[in-house]
């Protein structure tokens, strides 16, 4: 089983190690995350968001304990050993009903809290940063201790082993839709001084708590990485902005990194030495799915093998049909450009409709018997992409699709494999 304590001990040491915290619920995309691990000996973590997995259901109609079945039931397809996997909890707080009052919200937040625990997932980010009805929309330190320390306890009466539960922890926790930069194109990244505040305002509601602050196992901070629809803020790689400095007195604990999608390689291992042994990546990776389904898509229609109407043009109707999930999001002249090639992806949501299932169907099944050399997909896949598609088991179509999703990823694979 992989042993999050021990690569936080390293990183503190003074290692350059890290494990990549996968947060999405796309099959394919998990397939192909779940795989590389196992081809590259790596431990990975796969995190379900509240919004997505809840006791209702989210909005993928999944519970917490129906989410571990469905990626188990994933990996065990594709020949991956279970060990290698961890299971995290993001953004678990009241957020999902945040337009109640606070009581309401956080009963809420406690059985979904209490859920989580008792299906198996052991790394649980305890995010009540935001406020609820009436209240700010960013609370104080204080508040937000208080509440996650509650849910915490939640957690350890409800977890099977709550030895193994790591908490993470954080107030500046990038807001919906992404940080902002400010006049000068840049994303602030958060102060040491913040930092330990918020790590004092937890111990003491900890304490109060009565939960050992070893439990305490990662504080999320901004390192100055973030995404807007159409760019990518990348990290400084020579900026150190001194966060580790803010750990002094916590051992157990190291970092956490969200909105990482999108950096360049060399990120990655730079926000490891940082302090960053948890870094969170998601649409990046359905992005990728979306970019590869599209690259093929064209590669039909310009050899004349297309049945009916575009992927793009199938998916944008499907999207039409329902806005819930771009509506707020998109702006501006370039609504299609953006429902459609935004770097949050918000079309990531509608990949599971039936409409959607079936023009993907459709375009792999147009394209599964047809030769394609590698003249015609080096237009449109990188070298080793083709390579590794070849070498798979499954059609060639969906097998450089599952590449580009594993291109996205593999950077954050970057200390080889396990001893």
């Amino acid at each position: 089983m992989p042993d999050l304590r021990a690569i936080i001990a390293r990183n503190r040491a003074g290692e350059a190690i890290a494990i990549p915290s996968v947060c999405t619920a796309h099959p394919d995309a998990l397939e192909a995350s779940l795989t590389l691990a196992e081809t590259l000996d790596q431990p990975i973590v796969i995190e379900a968001t509240s919004n997505q997995v809840n006791q209702d259901g989210g909005y993928t109609g999944l519970k917490p304990a129906d989410f571990i079945r469905f990626v188990k039931e994933i990996a065990a397809r594709s020949h991956v050993t279970h060990e290698r996997i961890l299971f995290g909890g993001d953004h678990l707080g009241p957020q999902a009903w945040r337009k109640l009052p606070a009581d309401q919200a956080m009963e809420k937040a406690h059985r979904m809290v209490a859920d989580y625990a008792a299906a198996g997932f052991t790394k649980l980010h305890l995010d009540c940063s935001e406020g609820c009805a009436g209240e700010p929309a960013q609370l104080p330190d204080a508040i937000t201790a208080t509440r996650s320390a509650a849910l915490a306890a939640t957690a350890l009466k409800n977890a099977p082993d709550p030895g193994r539960l790591l908490f993470v922890i954080g107030t500046e926790v990038p807001p919906p839709g992404g940080a902002r930069a400010d006049d000068h194109g840049d994303i602030p990244p958060t102060t040491p001084d913040s930092a330990k505040a918020t790590l004092a305002a937890h111990a003491d509601a900890f304490t109060a708590a009565h939960i050992p602050l070893d439990l305490i196992g990662g504080l999320v901070v901004q390192p100055g990485v973030e995404f807007s629809p159409m760019e990518v803020h990348h990290l400084p790689l020579a900026r150190d902005p001194g966060l580790r400095a803010a750990l002094t007195d916590w051992p157990q604990t190291c970092l956490e990194a969200h909105s990482t999608d999108y950096q360049h390689a060399e990120a990655y291992p730079r926000l490891a030495e940082l302090g960053f042994a948890f870094q969170k990546v998601g649409p990046a990776l359905t992005f990728a799915w979306r970019e590869a389904l599209y690259a093929l898509d064209t590669i039909r229609a310009q050899t004349g093998w297309a049945t009916g109407p575009s992927l793009p043009d199938r998916m944008e109707a499907v999207m039409l049909a329902d806005p819930t999930h771009w509506q707020a999001h998109v702006h501006g002249p370039d609504q299609r450009l953006q429902r459609h090639f935004g770097l949050a992806d918000r079309i990531r949501y509608y990949w599971p409709a039936p409409q959607a299932q079936e023009a993907v169907r459709r375009l792999l099944t147009d394209l599964a018997d047809k030769r394609l050399p590698d003249p015609l997909l080096s237009a449109h896949f990188r070298a080793d992409e083709i390579a590794s598609a070849r070498a798979s088991h499954y059609p060639l179509p969906r097998a450089l699709a599952l590449a580009r999703v594993q291109t996205a990823l593999r950077p954050y694979f970057f200390t080889g494999p396990r001893t």
